[in-house]
């Protein structure tokens, strides 16, 4: 009996890891956008060009996205965009982990944005300010 005890015990903790898995991978180790100090966690994100609409946010709950999301991590938290600028409006709440959807991680690796492939910056990361075709980046269905 307590052999059983002992082997449904393991199978629960093993279930909460594997459940909660996904939650902590949602972030890009080595991303310089965001800085920890004793005054608590600043976040950069991308600067919108000048090129870019104003008035036209592709809207993340309307329907004129039908592209890449763009993975960035924001002083709410990592969100899922329309666009790398992450825009009010254009992102949502992440559903990495628990959807499957092609992704693109926005990263700041030094002075330069990139689009990563995962959430890695050993992945295959291309400039986010550089002219076609050097700046096409390498989605994954994540």
């Amino acid at each position: 009996m307590k052999f059983l005890e002992y082997k449904l015990s393991a199978i629960l903790l093993a279930s909460q890891c594997l459940i909660s898995t996904p939650a902590e991978a949602q972030f890009v180790k080595g991303n310089e956008a965001i800085k920890v100090t004793a005054a608590g966690k600043k976040v950069e994100t991308p600067p919108v060009p000048a090129s870019a609409s104003v008035d036209k946010v592709c809207e993340a709950a309307g329907t004129c996205h039908a592209s890449t999301w763009r993975m960035v991590e924001t002083e709410a938290g990592l969100v899922e965009c329309t666009e790398a600028y992450a825009r009010p409006g254009s992102c949502r709440t992440s559903t990495y982990g628990t959807q499957k959807l092609y992704r693109l991680w926005v990263v700041k690796r030094g002075k330069e944005w990139v689009q990563c492939q995962y959430p890695d910056l050993q992945s295959k990361c291309t400039p986010m300010f550089v002219r076609p075709p050097a700046n096409l980046p390498y989605d994954a269905l994540q």
